[in-house]
Order: C-alpha cells, then structure tokens, then sequence
C-alpha cells in the first residue's frame, strides 16, 4: 500500500514538473513601437504628434501565469510647429507585474501594469530642452506562439501616461515584434 501511494506521489511531483518545463520562465522581446504623442499643449501641430521608434522588454516569471516586466522604449520624430521641424526623442523606462494565459490555442494573451520614467527632448534651430519625469503605463496583447522558443508579438497596446513641463500627457503605445523564450 505504501509503495502504491510513494508511486502515486512520484509520479504527482514529476508531472508538476514537467507542467512546468512546458511553459518557459523568461521572455526577451523587441520590436517596433508607434508612439501617439499627446503634448497637452493647444497649438496646432504639436497637440498630437506621431513618433516610431523601438520597444524592447525583459520579463521573469514565478509561475506559469505570474511575473515581473521591465519595459524600455525609444520613439523618436519631428512634429513642425509654423514650418519649423522640433526633432523629439522620448525614452521610457517602466518596471512591473505581467500576467499571461498561456494555453493550447498557440496564441498567449497577457496584460500589465507599468510605472517608471520618461526622459524627453526637443531641438528647433539651436535651442534644446530636456526634461525626466514619471511615466506609467497600462495596456496588454497577443503573442502568436510559433515555436517553444519563439513567439510573434502580434499587438501590445498600452495607454501611456507621461509628465511633462507639470502636465500629464495621456499617449498611446502599439508594439509588435519578436520574442525569445527560455
């Protein structure tokens, strides 16, 4: 009988084991990000602008569904203001909670919740200003799984709050790319 339940509670442990082994606990991911810039400011040209830049994130798992995301992105552009290019560059640097629901159908749907900081600067004709603020983020997306080691992020989509000059600036965030897992 004992031998029957020790079998019993080998084989319990070792199919945990490999549940598992069947979902990877690290995720590198990188790819092209277009950045629907909200500048808070009501002049004409530079109320909303579009940057295009790179996304790229790091992200452990503890679990099958839970784990930690540090988000970094770089969107860059040259919204005109009377005629005059203002040459942007906006980078973030966020860190929070994922969660994703790996499951059969070879698409992983997940979700976060983001906060850090942003690092802004313009240049027009000479004169430049530069300024590091908060920034969080909230969004989510689709990974099409096409192998166990590699994945397509069809669509992440992030409402990107940014403070800037005092204000908060409500921006969007769509990301598609690549992702490696191990």
């Amino acid at each position: 009988m004992y031998r029957i339940l020790g079998v019993l509670f080998l084989a319990a442990l070792l199919s945990c084991q490999a549940l598992a082994a069947d979902t990877p606990r690290a995720e590198v991911f990188g790819g092209f990000q277009y950045f629907r810039a909200n500048s808070g400011v009501n002049i004409p040209g530079i109320d909303n602008f579009n940057l295009n830049g790179w996304d790229a994130s790091l992200s452990g798992y503890f679990n099958r569904f839970l784990g930690v995301t540090a988000d970094f992105s770089g969107a860059y552009g040259s919204p005109e203001v009377l005629g005059v290019p203002i040459h942007t560059k906006l980078h973030t640097f966020m860190f929070g909670p994922v969660l994703r629901l790996p499951n059969p159908t070879h698409i992983t749907p997940f979700v976060h919740a983001l906060g850090g900081g942003v690092h802004t600067s313009a240049d027009a004709q000479g004169a430049s200003a530069a300024e590091t603020d908060a920034a969080w983020a909230v969004g989510g997306g689709l990974d099409l799984d096409m192998a166990r080691i590699f994945s397509l992020r069809v669509a992440q989509v992030d409402l990107l709050q940014t403070r800037s000059g005092g204000q908060n600036q409500n921006n969007f965030r769509y990301s598609a790319g690549i992702v490696i897992k191990f």
